[in-house]
């Protein structure tokens, strides 16, 4: 028998590969003898890079960067041995970055971001492909491309603090010292969402509220988004706020787009190919996927969607996701054809209690799922 277990990191706790370790070792406790084919995947977001350089042999750089808050940390990018870089902004400018009370969505910057991406140019870089899931910004890239040599201008020609907050008072953006390798450049935008920049769908509406919007700061965040989406069109000719992904990482697509002249690509769809995952599903009996939650969102480009999608575009297995909880919405991923959905917590622990125990309760989920399965000669085709 053989199973491709592709995962996506659970974010707050696990790594992809953790992750991916731990259901392989819950499953081989029942079945010894199963082929175990184990992809630590990513949408884009946290744990792409690490991906990129597990599948395809990239070389990581350690850099010093600003996190969202303007503080100095470590963050790594990879270089790939055809000379792409790889940046994932969640390493400088993510949600895990900042403890809870930390959280300020309209201070919050993209400049570290922008510092990977000049460090990645240094190296001669010339091809990037940017990870754009796991934001703890609502800035619309503004802080990249200030890291990168644009000004953002108030009426009085001062440059604009860090964050979306002040993007109500942008003025003018003045790009005559913007690095001129961005022109010599290409840049693919792996992104998990297809959310637009502002409005309902936009990125202050949807995820303002997991980066710390009070329902006060949402209409401000939006309304100044807005206002930057209609400068960067009127200024620099980039009409972007209504181009799918614009809205990703607070924004961040419609500043890479703006900027960068990036293209937009799903984020779980450029690793599956990197890990050549329909060659690993031709001949499987069984995939098993998941993240940390699964709701209405996964079905928006997530690891499970992709994951399932182009598991039933191959063959007609069963696709099963292991997931950490369970939220509204989540049953539509029944009808992208995804075959069961089996959280790791049943209920009688607490968020943090599931969190901090995550590893474990990961394995014995696989275990207890095929253990039951085993012994009650269920078969895998009937996991659902």
């Amino acid at each position: 028998m053989k199973i491709v277990i592709a995962a996506d990191s659970f974010k707050g706790s696990l790594s992809s590969p953790q992750v991916v370790h731990r259901i392989a070792r819950g499953l081989s406790a029942v079945l010894p003898e199963a082929q175990l084919v184990c992809l630590p995947i990513a949408d884009g977001g946290e744990g792409t890079v690490e991906a990129f350089a597990t599948a395809a042999g990239g070389t990581l750089h350690t850099v010093p960067v600003l996190d969202p808050l303007g503080r100095e940390i470590s963050a790594q990018y990879c270089i790939l041995p055809d000379g792409s870089a790889v940046i994932e902004m969640a390493q400088a400018s993510g949600l895990p970055l900042l403890k809870p009370h930390e959280l300020d969505p309209l201070a919050a910057s993209t400049y570290g971001t922008g510092q990977l991406i000049r460090h990645a140019l240094d190296q001669g870089c010339r091809r990037f492909i940017v990870g754009v899931g796991g934001s703890a910004t609502t800035d619309g890239g503004s802080g990249m491309a200030q890291a990168l040599g644009v000004r953002m201008l108030d009426k009085e020609g001062r440059p604009l603090p860090p964050g979306g907050g002040a993007l109500s008072r942008l003025e003018r953006i003045d790009c005559q010292h913007m690095d001129p390798r961005l022109r010599e450049s290409t840049f693919l935008v792996a992104s998990d969402v297809d959310n637009v920049l502002c409005g309902p769908t936009g990125a202050a509406a949807v995820y303002g509220p997991q980066k710390g919007a009070k329902q006060q700061d949402i209409p401000l965040l939006d309304a100044a988004l807005a206002h930057y989406g209609a400068l960067l069109k009127e200024q620099l000719g980039a009409d972007v706020s209504d181009r799918p992904g614009a809205g990703a990482a607070g924004g961040l697509g419609a500043g890479l787009m703006a900027f960068c002249q990036a293209s937009l690509h799903s984020g779980i769809e450029t690793v599956l190919d990197l890990f050549h995952f329909d060659t690993h599903v031709a001949d499987a009996d069984l995939v098993i996927t998941g993240e940390g939650r699964i709701d209405f969102q996964s079905a928006r480009g997530k690891v499970p969607y992709g994951v399932t999608r182009r598991t039933k575009s191959i063959r007609d297995i069963p696709v099963v996701a292991i997931v950490g909880c369970v939220g509204q919405g989540a049953e539509a991923m029944y009808e992208h054809g995804l075959d069961a959905i089996i959280p790791i917590n049943d209920g009688t622990l607490t968020i943090e209690e599931s969190i901090a125990r995550a590893g474990e309760l990961i394995e014995d989920t696989a275990f207890n799922l095929f253990h039951r399965l085993k012994t009650e000669g269920i078969s895998f085709g009937s996991v659902y």
